[in-house]
């Protein structure tokens, strides 16, 4: 597959200041370390789009929305935006069990909303775990059920920060992890699903220079062996 097809298949949207991309589950943001790890989402879309920068990333396995500035200038106003708490993100994700009849879950707001305030720190050690310690980054998350299944919820996520693999160590530490996750749920959750069922599927922003109020949504395409009713 030429360069100008494989970045056609992940261009939401393109205008002379930045794109919108939908990354592959599996696929890194940005090149890794060794060879084996070049491939990745930035270089697939700056070889057709070279003047094109980083502003944000997706974890590897984590699909979805995702933006590239097309200038200096229009990274430096985008990753302004993301400082200041003004893109608006939100995700999807099936974790095991019920996260609604947790006692960790504590209260929904009226909107059926849930808050997790959890600090988080990267675990040396055992990197690239995340933990939440007292002497982490201070952290909050918000969810909601969309649709509840016997042994799996598919939940919609909110993170009000932005810290590294926020959502994932949330939603494990109130004992509900995703399915396919790795890193945070134990191995039987791993094996229900070929791939980690988070997807960032909503972005809304006013535009950098227009100052127009900018939406934009990715569907999930994953398929799960044991899903909740959708």
């Amino acid at each position: 597959m030429s360069p100008e097809e494989l970045a056609a298949q992940l261009v939401v949207h393109a205008d002379e200041h930045f794109l919108v991309l939908n990354k592959p589950s599996g696929l890194l943001s940005v090149p890794g370390r060794g060879p084996d790890k070049q491939d990745c989402l930035s270089k697939r879309i700056q070889a057709v789009y070279p003047e094109t920068l980083i502003v944000h990333r997706l974890d590897q396995d984590t699909s979805g929305l995702l933006l590239m500035a097309r200038s200096l200038e229009a990274q430096r106003r985008l990753s302004r935006l993301f400082e200041t708490r003004q893109v608006h993100k939100r995700y999807l994700a099936v974790v095991v069990g019920q996260p609604q009849q947790s006692p960790l879950a504590g209260t929904a707001d009226a909107e059926g909303w849930y808050t997790i305030d959890g600090p988080i720190l990267l675990d040396w050690e055992r990197r690239p775990i995340h933990i939440i310690h007292p002497d982490g980054k201070p952290s909050r998350s918000r969810w909601r059920v969309m649709q509840a299944g016997a042994d799996s919820t598919l939940i919609e996520l909110e993170p009000v920060t932005g810290r590294t693999h926020q959502l994932r160590v949330h939603m494990q530490s109130i004992g509900h992890p995703m399915l396919g996750d790795s890193l945070y749920a134990p191995a039987e959750i791993v094996a229900i699903s070929p791939r980690l069922m988070l997807h960032a599927h909503t972005l809304a922003f006013a535009h950098p220079f227009s100052l127009k109020e900018m939406g934009f949504s990715a569907p999930v395409n994953w398929v799960c062996p044991n899903p909740p009713d959708m």
